[in-house]
């Protein structure tokens, strides 16, 4: 069971790249590199280093997360983390899916 979170964290990971045209370059050339990519970016974000997001320090350079910030910062702290972001693209992707494909779910 997770084994499945942990992979469903990698995807909304990925979601979350593609959504932000972090892809603009090149593509990564699996998950984990989509991973890696995204922490990066997280990182460079994280303006005071305290491994959470500020809806100011979104705002600035991760456009898609400020956008849904509300949507993820779902315990109203003001500070959204990886986890918490993974989680929210994870299941985006996963309506998305379901709306596209209903039967995807048995």
């Amino acid at each position: 069971m997770r084994s499945y979170f942990v992979a469903a964290g990698s995807v909304g990971m990925m979601i979350a790249l593609v959504s932000m045209n972090a892809f603009a370059r090149q593509k990564p050339a699996n998950a984990q590199e989509a991973k890696a990519e995204f922490t990066q970016k997280l990182n460079d974000a994280d303006i005071n280093h305290d491994g959470k997001l500020s809806r100011e320090e979104a705002e600035s350079a991760m456009p898609e997360v400020y956008k849904n910030y509300d949507k993820i910062d779902t315990k109203k702290t003001g500070g959204i983390s990886q986890k918490q972001i993974g989680a929210y693209f994870a299941a985006k992707a996963k309506r998305q899916q379901v709306a596209r494909d209903p039967g995807s779910l048995n």
